[in-house]
């Protein structure tokens, strides 16, 4: 009677329960979470946990009279076909666990932790870059190629003021570089993206260290000469006019490197959709130029210190030489390393050029066909750059770039070199203003953190104004040929140079940020070619000016410039569009 009750009171009994309670495995020990619960392995095939609850009192009633052992006998007859299914002790624990006492089940804590541990995987996805092995290859391309450029940079500007002691020569080399950059910048944006990657950057390097050569050979001829008695006579020379072109080149190619490393091989090797990577391959970038900047500052100094300026040029070469099969090398080892992501980026050029109407089928002897397409590149180009949703701050860098006196630049070292300044202070100057932007790549991230990027870049733009208003005020206000002016001017320079650094590394991440990846090349080399008009004008104000007693109305100009960028900056974050809150979200 008691067997009858009991069985009336039963809940009915699940086909599966015998099929459960027949493959359940023996009790083993689980694995624990890193939360400290018991988690069981998954299993093979999902049960809903009503028919989990119903083979567990199905097992516990299994030996409760002979009448059920019967009837589990022929269930497990009639469960023959049924799909083997593996359960897990602690699961079967766990339901038990939610009917007694309504205790959470393990899994749910596990199931519940799976989106945030996956929104973990995605943040770290992003700050990864798609190629961390080829983009070292980038890093050390760069460090190779910065270095032969850093230590000519600063080596020809004191040659030439051993030649002739005036801003003239230096001025003219400037101006007639920046004009050719200027002219030809929107081509070789075109240019380069209508050819392979990798063989446009090997002949592109190679081109670069021919007319490094070339440089180095006129400048070396110009000793072996008499020293011309004026200015305008030396700039008569056959061998400056040559000078002139092998410069124009060199400083042409360069550009061209720069653009295809900042806005082609950074972008295409941190990945799609990767900005923290992107940050952080940009300011890995700028560390290594900058260390190339204080590496090249501080052999200049010892070379010169030692030697001079036509031993310098040699050596000089000797480095650009050893150099040379290094890059070439890193080229291809990069592609490689990123599985020859560049070897399938050779048609965007024609298809760009498509878009404007331009053709190369028919007009293979025409060179008036030549020049419409060139006309009509160049238009395109600047069409394009005045249409970019973030002109105000690519205008704002061309203005910094008009500040080519109050810098580590050529102007400044034949400045300096012509006030007996000797080497051990130029090399200090030039090494300390490069370690400060390397500060300003750790610097800026904590700033981007606090403020956002736009605001980031304001603050070291109005940085950057006050400082070289206070070294304009040193300047014009006392002599800096004493010691003590001399080294509060240079030292309020290199202390600009925090804020320079802080709005290039902002600017740079703005204009890749608001330009689409097929348009960035064009963009990114008319901006050059902007930047390239800005210094030409400075360069032609000291053709003008010529004497070094004139340095002042350069730094002011420099100075003043400076402040008109941060204020066409900070007026454009006052006022935003709405294409760039969409952009700039923070």
């Amino acid at each position: 009677m008691a067997a009858s009750v009991s069985k009336l009171l039963a809940p009915p009994r699940s086909r599966h329960a015998a099929t459960s309670r027949r493959f359940l495995p023996p009790r083993t020990s689980s694995a624990r979470s890193p939360a400290g619960r018991r988690v069981a392995a998954p299993p093979s095939s999902l049960v809903p946990a009503r028919r989990v609850t119903a083979s567990c009192a199905s097992a516990d009633r299994a030996g409760s009279t002979g009448t059920d052992l019967a009837a589990a006998t022929e269930e497990e007859e009639l469960d023959d076909g049924l799909p083997f299914v593996q359960l897990s002790s602690d699961i079967l624990r766990t339901e038990l666990s939610l009917l007694k006492d309504g205790a959470p089940a393990a899994g749910s804590s596990l199931l519940a932790a799976l989106p945030r541990r996956d929104a973990d995987g995605d943040r770290l996805l992003g700050e990864t870059a798609a190629y961390p092995a080829a983009m070292t290859a980038l890093y050390a391309a760069c460090l190779a190629g910065n270095a032969t450029e850093q230590l000519w940079n600063f080596t020809w500007p004191a040659a030439m003021a051993a030649l002739h002691p005036s801003l003239l020569p230096v001025a003219v080399l400037g101006f007639f570089t920046k004009l050719v950059v200027f002219a030809a910048g929107p081509l070789v944006g075109e240019l380069i993206s209508s050819l392979p990657r990798i063989p446009a950057y090997r002949y592109l390097t190679v081109i670069q260290a021919a007319a490094h050569w070339v440089s180095a050979a006129m400048i070396a001829y110009a000793f072996t000469l008499p020293r011309a008695s004026t200015a305008p006579a030396l700039l008569l020379q056959p061998w400056f006019a040559a000078l002139v072109a092998s410069t124009a080149v060199d400083r042409l190619s360069c550009v061209s490197l720069g653009v295809i490393a900042e806005r082609d091989f950074v972008v295409q090797l941190a990945g799609e959709g990767r900005p923290v990577a992107l940050a952080r391959a940009n300011a890995t970038l700028s560390r290594v130029e900058l260390l190339c900047e204080t590496a090249g500052a501080s052999i200049f100094a010892v070379l010169l210190s030692r030697n001079d300026p036509l031993t310098c040029i040699r050596l000089s070469c000797a480095v650009s030489l050893c150099a040379l099969p290094l890059l070439l090398f890193l080229g291809g080892a990069m592609n490689r390393l990123a599985d020859g992501i560049f070897d399938h980026s050779a048609g965007l050029g024609s298809l760009q050029r498509s878009e404007h109407g331009s053709t190369h089928t028919t007009s293979a002897f025409s060179i008036r066909k030549k020049a419409e397409e060139a006309w009509a590149t160049i238009k395109h180009g600047w069409t394009e750059y005045l249409r970019q949703p973030v002109l105000p701050a690519s205008l704002a860098y061309v203005l910094v770039c008009f500040n080519v006196a109050l810098a580590p630049g050529a102007l400044m070292t034949t400045f300096l070199i012509h006030h007996g300044v000797s080497a051990s202070v130029l090399g200090v100057f030039g090494g300390s203003s490069a370690l400060m932007g390397i500060l300003a790549t750790f610097v800026v991230p904590k700033l981007v953190k606090e403020l956002g990027i736009l605001k980031a870049g304001a603050a070291g733009l109005v940085a950057q104004s006050a400082l070289l208003g206070a070294a304009v005020l040193v300047f014009l206000t006392g002599p800096v040929s004493r010691q003590g002016g001399l080294f509060v001017f240079l030292g309020l320079i290199v202390a600009s140079r925090l804020g320079h650094m802080a709005y290039s590394v902002v600017s740079l991440q703005v204009v890749q940020t608001g330009n689409p990846v097929g348009k960035a090349k064009l963009i990114g080399a008319t901006e050059i070619a902007v930047a390239s008009l800005a210094e030409l004008a400075m360069m032609a104000v000291a053709m003008v000016t010529k004497d070094a007693a004139h340095f002042g109305w350069l730094a002011a100009l420099s100075a003043a410039s400076v402040t008109v960028a941060a204020s066409l900056f900070c007026a454009w974050l006052a006022n935003p569009t709405d294409e760039l809150k969409r952009l700039f979200p923070c």
